[in-house]
């Protein structure tokens, strides 16, 4: 019965969050009153990352902070992930050895319910954070050279809600047995893509969405993420496709200021690891993901 009443609601948070209701009637303060301050100088940054059976994509994402380091940011790279996931595990023992300026690793357990509603970590993270600005991304997104740099300076003196990297680019759709993900698997080592493995996909984007949300962090203490939607904050039996980013948006009032940002890619796959394997759901995603990928 929860299943089918969570169902429900879902879709009508769905429908709400395309504006056909006020975000005004469930959301708590506006956000347009949150005072913001528009700081200089060095900036800090906040990075929350989910993390469920995809180490093979974090060892990518925590080496480009390493290879790709900024002295114009103080980074804190969070990343929420399960107790016992052994594809996470070795990747963030590894990481949390290597010293980097300027960067503090930051690793949250939660059990795998509450990870699996990636709203939950966010919420907490956007409640509890220091930093000037936080970064809602996904494991598989890595900041390759002038990525960091380059947000950094046109972050100087902003006081917008919500920012977003106008073109981010990503890989093909790889194939579970491509090198790159081959060499994911293999012992966590500081690892890289070559640039060039990057594209443009699908043109600019034209709203904050997904991986691609970076928080005033004064609004983020004050809103949470979703916290006011029971739904996005209810732990969850498997992992859950996450609409909260269109509602996040409906709430704030704002799609998000685009930015040009280089050097934000994502690897792009067509297996989704988080589903059991030869699972029907993994099955049918993976169809509709090389399907979406064909179209011109």
């Amino acid at each position: 019965m929860s299943e089918i009443i969570d169902a429900a609601a879902g879709l009508f948070y769905r429908f709400a969050a395309t504006g056909a209701l006020p975000a005004s009637w469930f959301r708590g303060p506006d956000p347009a009153r949150v005072p913001r301050a528009n700081r200089t100088g060095r900036l800090s940054l906040e990075i929350v990352s989910h993390c469920w059976r995809y180490g093979h994509f974090l060892v990518y994402q925590l080496s480009s902070l390493v290879n790709y380091r900024t002295d114009k940011l103080d980074v804190t790279m969070t990343v929420y992930h399960a107790p016992g996931d052994e594809s996470v595990l070795p990747v963030l023992r590894f990481f949390e050895g290597i010293d980097i300026p300027g960067v503090t690793w930051c690793w949250r357990p939660l059990s795998e319910k509450r990870l699996f509603r990636r709203s939950i970590g966010r919420n907490l993270a956007a409640r509890a954070t220091r930093a000037d600005w936080i970064w809602f991304t996904d494991a598989d997104v890595v900041f390759h050279q002038g990525c960091l740099d380059t947000l950094a300076d046109l972050l100087q003196g902003r006081d917008d809600a919500l920012v977003y990297p106008r073109a981010p680019l990503g890989t093909e759709l790889l194939p579970e047995d491509h090198e790159l993900l081959r060499q994911g698997r293999a012992a966590p080592a500081v690892l890289d893509v070559p640039i060039q493995e990057f594209r443009l996909h699908g043109g600019n984007h034209d709203r904050a969405k997904g991986p691609y949300q970076i928080t005033h962090g004064d609004v983020a203490r004050t809103l949470g993420y979703c916290e006011s939607i029971g739904l996005y904050q209810r732990p969850a039996p498997r992992w859950r496709k996450a609409y909260e980013d269109r509602a996040f948006r409906w709430l704030l009032g704002t799609d998000g200021i685009a930015l040009d940002i280089p050097g934000c890619c994502q690897i792009r796959h067509a297996v989704k690891g988080r589903y059991r394997e030869d699972s029907t759901t993994g099955r049918l995603r993976s169809f509709i993901r090389r399907s979406q990928d064909r179209r011109p």
